[in-house]
């Protein structure tokens, strides 16, 4: 693992930390090498059920490093995009953890998470209009499927930057924490996620990712193709004894 990525792991949580605090953690190849390195060993392992994604030193992530851009250190990792996770988001839930700036890229990577803390001087755009770019990691086309048409092309149009507070009205960021607790926030909530079944998490936020290309003939079987595993794994078993014996249960992964 480079030092531009930090990976820490407490209490079933992975927190993965860009770490180029000078370049206001923005993405180069380096970055997201080391993104893409920490989902691969990260995926299999049975004590990590949930990550926590975020940026070191006040910042979450100011998009791609332009200078990088011009030298040809491209941040995409083939098969993972952008950030070695705009293309292929991992199979467990994460959580952005948003301090400071999330801009361009740096908005496609929280909008690659499942959830969103930020803190309340948390500021969000996709400013690459404005460098003759077009935000392609994500942005145009998440955007406008999370927040209402008309926002999502103001925000894709301008190149302005957005508050906190005004996405959390839109409902794409679920939590606004004060400033420098974002971090602590999404730990936390994460930590609450990953106290529940692992095939039950991967296999619902694979439902709710998936379901949305889904027909209405064929979403209860391609739904079925997914969770009957579930219902018959060690880990229901154990779920329904634990409710039953009134104790915490203990999950297998199985």
């Amino acid at each position: 693992m480079s030092d531009e990525v930090l990976v820490d792991v407490d209490g079933g949580v992975a927190v993965i930390t860009i770490n180029r605090p000078r370049a206001r953690n923005a993405v180069n190849g380096a970055v997201a090498r080391g993104i893409a390195a920490a989902l691969d060993g990260l995926e299999e392992r049975r004590d990590v059920a949930a990550y926590v994604l975020t940026g070191a030193g006040g910042t979450f992530c100011a998009g791609m490093d332009l200078k990088g851009f011009l030298s040809g250190d491209f941040p995409v990792i083939p098969g993972r995009g952008f950030g070695g996770i705009a293309e292929a988001p991992p199979k467990k839930p994460i959580v952005a953890a948003v301090e400071g700036y999330a801009l361009a890229g740096g908005f496609e990577l929280a909008l690659a998470c499942d959830i969103i803390l930020a803190s309340e001087e948390a500021k969000f755009g996709l400013p690459e209009p404005k460098r003759g770019l077009v935000a392609g990691a994500g942005g145009v086309m998440r955007l406008p499927q999370r927040i209402p048409y008309h926002v999502a092309m103001e925000i894709a149009l301008t190149g302005d930057h957005f508050p906190a507070s005004r996405l959390y009205e839109l409902g794409l960021v679920n939590h606004i924490t004060p400033v420098g607790e974002a971090l602590a926030g999404a730990v936390e909530l994460a930590r609450k996620i990953a106290a529940n079944a692992p095939l039950a998490l991967a296999a619902t936020k694979r439902v709710i990712v998936e379901s949305a290309d889904w027909s209405r003939d064929e979403m209860f079987k391609k739904q079925a193709e997914i969770i009957d595993p579930v219902f018959g794994s060690k880990d229901a078993m154990e779920g329904a004894a634990a409710f039953a014996e009134k104790r915490a249960p203990r999950w297998q992964g199985e």
